[in-house]
């Protein structure tokens, strides 16, 4: 249930609750408002319980947190600055779960300060024509709490577009986690996963990477690039109506996913990085899905692979809002 304007003066308020087994639901509570009845400059709160199951890496966990946030922009772009405080269990989603994944089980406390700018050029967020975005996300966890890292990410996309209504898209992302205190390893729930039907094509979802006994373990940085060309439909079957959600994609997706070592040099680990990538093409059609998401369905041939990857050579279909 959304409360807009609820109290006349811009605020917002939204509760949300939903179950997904038995013995676990979830809820949400979130409410913000302008500051000084400026609409750009928001200050708000929210408190919920989630649960959720990650089955390529055998686990489920249950988060129960609270978060305040600040939302302003400036000449750079929209800024959001958010401190979260989180209890999280982890449990053993079934009796094939790894030991690797098993040890990690049980309860961690996390509190962070997460500091996200964004500048958004793009004429739509799910196909754009032109336009480009920015977006660069830093995040301490540290203040209180068992958890401890630094958590660095970058996203960029670049849209141009060319003659026929094609556009040429080039979407670049990367990220890197670096331990606080060097005795304590990063759990596998704040760890990067890739490889998917949204991200890096041609592999299971979070098929890439380090595994034991088939169970996704994670890494500690990662890269990821794309090359896209949208094209029309054949023919634009319904031009100037419903066949202008949908468009022909033809694709390149490259990228990689592994675990800083420091003790080695800056150049040794780009090179180990760089060096054992995976790429991937292929072709498919994209169906716009409102204004928040939308579906890929994709032939795809993955070129370069690592020993320990999901390979998902053929047809894929993905879902989603976030998307490379």
């Amino acid at each position: 249930m959304k409360y807009p304007n609820m109290f006349g003066r811009g605020e917002s308020c939204t509760l949300d609750y939903s179950r997904v087994f038995k013995d676990d639901g979830g809820y949400g509570f979130q409410f913000s408002k302008p500051i000084n009845g400026d609409p750009d400059i928001r200050i708000g709160a929210n408190v919920y319980k989630g649960y959720a199951e990650f089955p390529w890496s055998s686990f489920k966990e249950i988060s129960r947190g609270t978060a305040l946030h600040l939302m302003f922009p400036t000449i750079l772009g929209s800024h959001c600055l958010k401190w979260e405080g989180v209890w999280r269990e982890m449990r053993a989603l079934n009796r094939n779960t790894s030991f690797a994944v098993r040890e990690q089980a049980g309860h961690t406390l996390k509190s962070s300060i997460q500091h996200v700018l964004m500048r958004d050029r793009r004429d739509d967020k799910i196909l754009p024509t032109k336009g480009y975005l920015v977006k660069l996300t830093q995040e301490y966890a540290g203040l209180g709490g068992n958890v401890e890292f630094v958590k660095n990410d970058v996203e960029l996309q670049y849209n141009l577009p060319l003659v026929f209504d094609s556009i040429i898209q080039l979407s670049l992302a990367g990220g890197i986690l670096t331990k606080i205190d060097q005795n304590k390893d990063i759990k596998i729930n704040d760890r990067y996963f890739l490889g998917g039907p949204l991200t890096l094509r041609g592999f299971t979802v979070n098929g890439v990477g380090p595994h034991s006994d088939g169970n996704a373990l994670g890494a500690d940085a990662y890269w990821l690039s794309g090359l896209h060309l949208y094209t029309p439909l054949p023919f634009r079957p319904g031009k100037g109506g419903f066949g202008e959600m949908f468009r022909s994609h033809f694709f390149v997706t490259a990228g990689n996913l592994g675990n800083v070592n420091l003790l080695e040099t800056a150049k040794e680990n780009f090179k180990n990085l760089t060096e054992t990538f995976r790429l991937s093409y292929g072709l498919g059609v994209v169906l716009r899905l409102g204004g928040i998401a939308r579906l890929e369905i994709n032939y795809v041939i993955p070129v370069r692979s690592q020993n320990g990857d999901n390979v998902d050579r053929g047809f894929q279909y993905g879902i989603g809002i976030s998307f490379l």
